[in-house]
């Protein structure tokens, strides 16, 4: 009797084993199907469109915009973001940095954009731009500048963010991402206190959520993250998403970008 219990819970932790392993390799099967023909290709041709469209009260485009490397350089600039900017004296992302972009060249307002509701208006419109940003950085190496004593405040800033525990459920960005072998239903959840490898974390936003069928931004997902925690919503590109920005960017120098990537 005791060997046949014996074997039935070797066989019960053998399936368990089986069964977790399994549904992480289904996860990773059904990414690398939709790979050849991600959807996010679609927003990415979007946002092209709207680089180089003239629109607003100025009736310009954005192709003056200078995203760290030069007016109108976009090839390498996402991995080199968030990064201090001399014209505005700010450390911002590539949503910050596209909304002063929006105001300067076409007249658009920033203020009116950061208030309209994700997927929505120029919002929507916000989240193509990202896409094709990104895409144009497609197997870089992540590589955010230090240098400014402003990118490095924000690296200590966006440290002290992702441990702050607070709310009701006394949460903390650290909680689901501070150590190595978290997952969470069928989701394994990257350690951001380091470089979690390639295309993982930082490297792989924006993405394409198929259990919403959008294109989500860092300052989306970002908002999420602070939803789960119970946490109010702290601004769309405000200080303290862009401090985290740097924070899980510097983190991960060296991995390569695969945005915009395929998340569940």
């Amino acid at each position: 009797m005791r060997r046949l219990l014996l074997t039935a819970a070797l066989a019960a932790a053998c399936a368990s084993a089986f069964a977790q392993k399994s549904a992480a390799d289904g996860i990773a099967e059904y990414r690398a199907m939709l790979a050849d023909g991600n959807p996010a290709e679609l927003f990415e041709a979007k946002g092209e469109e709207l680089w180089t469209k003239k629109r607003g009260p100025k009736n310009a485009s954005l192709e003056r915009c200078d995203l760290g490397k030069g007016p109108g350089v976009v090839k390498g600039a996402w991995v080199e973001l968030p990064r201090w900017f001399a014209d505005t004296n700010k450390v911002q992302d590539l949503e910050s940095r596209l909304l002063t972009c929006m105001e300067t060249l076409q007249g658009l307002s920033a203020a009116e954009i950061a208030k309209t509701p994700f997927g929505r208006g120029e919002q929507a419109n916000m989240e193509a731009l990202a896409a094709w940003i990104s895409a144009e950085s497609r197997g870089s190496r992540m590589n955010l500048p230090q240098g400014h004593a402003e990118e490095r405040r924000m690296y200590e800033l966006g440290k002290r963010a992702f441990f702050f525990r607070g709310g009701p459920m006394d949460f903390s960005c650290a909680s689901c991402h501070g150590e190595d072998g978290k997952r969470i239903r069928l989701q394994d959840l990257p350690n951001l206190t380091k470089n979690p490898g390639d295309g993982i974390g930082f490297a792989a936003w924006p993405a394409y959520r198929v259990s919403s069928g959008e294109l989500w931004s860092m300052q989306r997902r970002l908002n999420d993250c602070y939803r789960q925690q119970r946490f109010p919503y702290p601004g769309y590109a405000s200080d303290v998403t862009i401090a985290l920005g740097v924070y899980m960017g510097v983190n991960a120098k060296g991995a390569e970008a695969i945005a915009p990537a395929i998340k569940r």
